[in-house]
């Protein structure tokens, strides 16, 4: 587990650099996307993908919003570098496999299961952006 988390760390790390995100907020954008992943293996016990990635996304959503508070900088940087470990890409690869060898029955399964996962995620930073864009308007 902690393999991954590190894991996790420097793949969000490196997509921050692809990203041309400051130098300055590097380590904090490797370590949103390293809690987000924590928070999404350590809620693998529930027995429900869709629900972890939503978790791991709110968990990012929320670190998120504190950095960006706390460092003065744009919340997109620190969110979409740290959504980057959660984004259903072996899911979408296997859809697009099943597809390929006419599998049409586990495409969709992959299919659906990849759009609810994408949808929990988009779910989970709507959420956490409309609640901090309530308390700015009070």
């Amino acid at each position: 587990m902690i393999i991954q988390v590190i894991a996790a760390f420097f793949a969000t790390l490196f997509f921050s650099i692809m990203f041309n995100v400051s130098k300055n907020q590097l380590i904090y954008c490797g370590f949103n996307g390293a809690i987000g992943w924590l928070v999404y293996l350590a809620s693998l016990s529930l027995n429900s993908i869709v629900l972890s990635s939503f978790l791991g996304a709110l968990t990012v959503s929320v670190f998120a919003q504190i950095l960006a508070k706390i460092r003065k900088t744009p919340v997109t940087v620190f969110l979409i570098s740290g959504i980057i470990p959660l984004v259903p890409g072996a899911i979408l690869y296997k859809t697009i496999y099943y597809i390929v060898e006419e599998d049409y029955t586990m495409s969709n399964y992959y299919g659906i299961q990849s759009l609810q996962i994408a949808g929990a995620i988009a779910v989970a930073i709507i959420l956490v952006s409309s609640v901090t864009n309530t308390k700015k308007r009070n």
